[in-house]
């Protein structure tokens, strides 16, 4: 059996997690809206047409924050097209995806919809085809109690109370060619700076994240945020980032890594916008959203596949049916972002329901929590708290994309509601071997093991489905022993586990 030792001490802190850590992200794209978020056909719709089953499947994600509307389709979208009497609304090709959007569901819709699932709203607006003017009046239409124009214009729809949403996106992924509206660093730089300030003069209550590279590989990572910060760094909060991964050649071993390249962009990140703080002798520290992340690869050719066609209406797109292997890549994004708390305030897993996601759906028929729906669950409800500094001395492995990765992922949090609690997340890395572990933490006095759960399945690609929604799922493993204030776990190969100690 393999062996690793971690050791914690109750003072040796990381930082306080930000409990937007665990938001989410709704786009209109494939079935995350209609068919998703929005079904008012389905047996379970409430008075608005929000499907209830997907609503309870979210609250038990608790995620204190969702993004909205986009993503790619953001950068094209008219926000007043998804306002007002539906009967009146236009249907609009959308470009970013190719589809018809019917605006059926738009700003009100979403912040009725975040509140029934007990969600702040984070809006993006399009900085992509339009600018700084159309996003000052977004900010007004939502936020504005009355008296002018566009508050007035929201209390005629029928939200005669501001709606209050503090957190705002200049746009998505403007850095790419693929985005509609596509800039130059210095074009969005300007671009984003105006539009932060008129933002904030209509609502000073706003906090902004401005982009940053669309993911680690684009040509102009790093130079990108440089400049961009350059414009934009006295008028916000926070730089966006986004990474998927895939396990496209079926190499098992290096698909497990990815979270410590995740980790690796983090740092690059920080150390970018810190150069730019210390070009201006500023103690102003720009913090980070990592606004889409996920696992990403098993709906690349799914056009092609399931014969989709340009300008339908909510195409089954980007439905990946994830596996127990991505459950165990996306406990190990959860353990880095865990672990980067002390830079990265914002998470969202991308997205909520149907497109690349922990939730699926049938039309008119039932939903069910896929593989990675587990790790993040678990990791939203047991790690709100202060993360700790461990160390941790593991065994070491070699795959073909990285040389002397750690067999053991883990992350320590003291929750906020018992200073003498102690929750670890942890992922098995061996494929065969399971790794016997020794928690050092005697700082904390004596333990009594509360609960140990473990996600696994024999088959790696084992998937939940409609007709087998819990075959994967966590089950109670055997409890942790604890020796004074040691604790000895024992991880089976391929596994995600949760550990709660007092």
């Amino acid at each position: 059996m393999l062996t690793a030792k971690v050791t914690l001490d109750r003072d040796f802190v990381l930082d306080r997690v930000d409990p937007r850590l665990f938001g989410g992200f709704a786009e209109h794209l494939g079935r995350c809206i209609y068919g998703g978020l929005y079904e008012p056909d389905h047996p379970t719709a409430d008075q608005h047409g929000f499907r209830r089953d997907v609503l309870e499947l979210v609250r038990e994600l608790d995620m204190p924050v969702l993004r909205y509307p986009g993503g790619n389709f953001v950068s094209g979208y008219r926000w007043e097209d998804g306002v007002g009497p539906r009967d009146q609304r236009p249907a609009r090709l959308d470009l970013a995806w190719k589809t018809t959007e019917p605006n059926l569901f738009g700003t009100n819709e979403f912040v009725d919809w975040c509140r029934a699932a007990g969600s702040a709203p984070m809006l993006a607006v399009n900085l992509g085809t339009r600018g700084p003017a159309e996003a000052r009046e977004l900010v007004e239409y939502c936020n504005h109690p009355g008296g002018t124009q566009l508050s007035d214009l929201r209390r005629a729809h029928g939200w005669e109370a501001p709606h209050d949403i503090k957190l705002w996106c200049l746009g998505n992924e403007v850095d790419g060619t693929w985005q509609m509206g596509h800039k130059t660093a210095q074009e969005y730089g300007r671009a984003a700076c105006e539009a932060a300030k008129l933002m904030r003069w209509t609502d000073p209550r706003a906090e902004l994240v401005v982009c940053g590279s669309s993911f680690r590989g684009m040509s102009t990572f790093a130079a990108w945020e440089r400049e961009v910060l350059e414009h934009t760094f006295d008028h916000v909060d926070y730089v966006s980032i986004h990474s998927y991964y895939g396990n496209q050649n079926g190499d098992t071993a290096s698909f497990l890594t990815r979270p410590d390249e995740m980790s690796e962009f983090i740092d690059e990140v920080v150390a970018t916008v810190d150069h730019v703080a210390a070009q201006r002798r500023s103690r102003k520290r720009i913090m980070l959203s990592f606004d889409e992340w996920n696992v990403w690869f098993h709906s690349h050719d799914d056009r092609r596949k399931y014969d989709i066609k340009d300008w339908d209406v909510a195409p089954p797109l980007l439905q990946d049916e994830y596996t127990m292997e991505d459950a165990l890549v996306v406990g190990g994004m959860l353990i880095t972002l865990l672990n980067q708390c002390a830079r990265v305030k914002i998470g969202c897993i991308a997205q909520v329901v149907n497109v690349i996601a922990p939730i699926m759906t049938q039309a008119a028929g039932p939903a069910w929590r896929q593989t990675i729906f587990w790790p993040f669950a678990q990791a939203s409800r047991h790690g709100r708290g202060t993360v700790l500094r461990a160390l941790v001395d593991s065994p070491r492995y070699d795959s073909a994309a990285r040389q002397g990765a750690p067999v053991l992922a883990l992350a320590a949090v003291r929750p906020d509601d018992d200073a003498a609690r102690l929750t670890l997340f942890a992922v098995n890395r061996s494929l065969t071997e399971p790794l016997a572990v020794e928690v050092d933490a005697r700082s904390f006095g004596d333990f009594t093991a509360i609960d140990h759960q473990v996600l696994r399945h024999a088959d790696l690609l084992a998937t939940n489905t409609a007709e087998a929604p819990d075959n994967v799922r966590p089950a109670a493993a055997q409890a942790a022993r604890p020796e004074g204030g040691r604790v000895r776990l024992e991880l089976p190969p391929a596994s995600w586990s949760v550990v709660r100690l007092s």
